[in-house]
């Protein structure tokens, strides 16, 4: 392999298909889970590793400790650790302390597919008050003191079938879209809109700066895209995001600099200005400002999204 192919090597999670979905792992069989799919297992096991699939995963640690990985973000998780990722969100827990001969048990999971619930919510008003939970989980939710509450239902959700798991399905995600103590775990969210129209206007506003974020522009620039005075704008897009204009573009230039950072061996001064930084310097303060740390330090911390085989 050449130096050039070297340093544009990809390393991207692996998909989970229903293929690869076998009961021996802990899956339930095919014919039980319905638009509902549980999911239980210990350590060592070959579900252990950096992937993503089609559906939302509810993720609750009942043993060991160690770093989880969820899109750009390092954390560190314990017994109780409840997170909910999104669609295509990369995620992997990886355990620094398992005894010699494993645990059997450490992760109780349910998955459930996006469609359904948005199409439903079109017709039972009721369903509506999840969406806002659903477009925070795109994120990845970590939350805090719904531990013990949410094994309870999980573990109802196990032992029941048809109707009943639904609507133990449907508490769930109730009580978890009430809960204010959690955080997402990405660098970049946008908050809820009460009309349509406005959210419409936030995301086509936030598509474009996500697609041309490693371009050149200014707040002038979008703000006349919008309609918008720059004064307007930058009420607008503070009210609508949490920050400033100039903040939040920098967060999705350093989002996109993680990825590259975790998914290719491009040298840092190349990603710096593959994401639309001007100067490395900048570039490694507004990243250790967001981050925690250096995009050095990131990348080494991120190669242990891996874990090892088992």
């Amino acid at each position: 392999m050449n130096m050039v192919s070297l340093r544009n090597r990809i390393r991207e999670p692996e998909l989970e298909h229903d293929l690869g979905r076998d009961p021996t792992l802990g899956y339930e069989p095919r014919e039980m889970h319905g638009s509902l799919r549980y999911l239980e297992h210990g350590i060592p096991t070959p579900l252990v590793r950096w992937h993503q699939h089609e559906e939302y995963e509810l993720h609750l640690i009942v043993q060991t400790r160690g770093k989880l990985f969820v899109g750009d973000y390092i954390g560190h998780f314990e017994p109780g650790n409840l997170v909910l990722t999104g669609p295509r969100l990369p995620h992997n827990w990886i355990s620094s302390d398992p005894p010699a001969g494993g645990v059997a048990l450490r992760d109780l999971v349910l998955q459930f597919a996006d469609a359904p619930l948005r199409a439903a919510s079109s017709h039972i008003g009721e369903l509506q008050g999840v969406l806002p939970l659903l477009e925070r989980a795109r994120h990845g939710i970590e939350f805090f003191g719904m531990s013990e509450t949410v094994r309870i239902h999980l573990e109802r959700i196990k032992a029941s079938h048809g109707l009943q798991r639904f609507g133990e399905f449907l508490q769930l995600l109730g009580e978890l879209a009430r809960c204010t103590e959690y955080r997402l775990l990405s660098t970049v969210q946008m908050q809820s809109f009460d009309d349509d129209a406005s959210l419409a206007q936030l995301s086509g506003i936030v598509s474009y700066l996500t697609d041309h974020c490693a371009e050149q522009f200014t707040m002038s620039d979008i703000s006349a895209r919008a309609g918008m005075s720059e004064s307007q704008f930058s009420r607008y897009f503070r009210r609508a995001t949490g920050n400033t204009f100039t903040d939040f573009v920098n967060r999705l230039r350093i989002n996109r600099a993680c990825q590259l950072l975790m998914e290719t061996d491009r040298y840092v001064s190349n990603v710096c200005y593959d994401v639309g930084f001007n100067n490395v310097a900048n570039f490694n303060r507004r990243f250790l400002q967001i981050k925690g740390m250096t995009p050095k330090d990131f990348r080494r911390q991120a190669e242990g999204r891996y874990g090892s085989k088992g």
